[in-house]
């Protein structure tokens, strides 16, 4: 793009910066290995496809590391419509692999036998057997990915401007939910929550901190967030006395 494109291109708008919130589809892939996509082809494609998840579009606000650092700064400074990918290496993905968080155990730790590649939880942190070399096994701490080059390929399909769709994308991102109501009046968001959420939603009771956090920055008019949980009186059932079918039970 020349210069003078460039320049029009910020005074229209277009370029994209810190802070815009954008409606972005992409694929991750480590080698040949898909490991995340917004495509549900590209997940069954790939082997990861979750029937739970919801595929799509994912809204995310650039300069909050919404995705990886280094397809973050791929986007920053392109334009809505752009097609591409970017090559991203540790230190922008997930770190180097760092030798401190392999450990060694015995295979008797284990509730089952220990299996080159399997993933275990320890003393509550996760990892993967590395090696099993006799009586002993090698767990690795870092993350699956550290130490890796990433390939990523990425859609930008838009620009998000409404604060009601940019806080339906950050539910999402954060719970994995589309069903929680959204209303904006006077200073106040409120979040109309399925009943029982904070019952059995882990995923939402872990991220619902930084999601308020979130809202209160990136929109400094809100004064207050409620969270509203609305129970609806369950439908009495009619009871229907029974009926006696025959003369000998009515004589009874």
């Amino acid at each position: 793009m020349h210069r003078a494109q460039i320049l029009l291109s910020w005074v229209n708008g277009m370029v994209l910066q810190e802070g815009d919130f954008i409606r972005l589809m992409y694929t991750g892939r480590a080698g040949e290995n898909i490991f995340d996509t917004t495509d549900e082809k590209d997940a069954m494609e790939g082997g990861i496809h979750n029937p739970q998840a919801e595929y799509g579009p994912a809204t995310v606000r650039l300069g909050s590391h919404h995705v990886i650092i280094g397809l973050e700064d791929e986007l920053i400074g392109k334009e809505v419509g752009t097609e591409g990918e970017v090559e991203v290496p540790p230190e922008k993905a997930f770190g180097a692999h760092d030798e401190r968080y392999m450990s060694s155990y015995p295979t008797a730790k284990f509730q089952e036998k220990p299996k080159r590649g399997m993933r275990v939880k320890i003393d509550g942190d996760e990892g993967t057997i590395a090696d099993v070399i006799g009586k002993r096994a090698v767990v690795d701490f870092n993350h699956p990915l550290a130490g890796k080059t990433l390939q990523y390929t990425y859609t930008i399909l838009e620009k998000v401007e409404d604060p009601i769709e940019q806080i339906k994308g950050l539910i999402r991102l954060y719970s994995g939910r589309t069903d929680i109501g959204i209303t904006i009046a006077d200073g106040t968001i409120e979040l109309a929550l399925p009943p029982a959420i904070i019952m059995y939603d882990r995923r939402w009771i872990t991220w619902r901190g930084t999601l308020i956090r979130e809202i209160f920055e990136y929109y400094p008019d809100i004064e207050n967030i409620v969270l509203k949980e609305t129970f609806e009186r369950p439908e009495e059932e009619e009871i229907t006395p029974e009926v006696p079918d025959t003369e000998e039970e009515v004589g009874e």
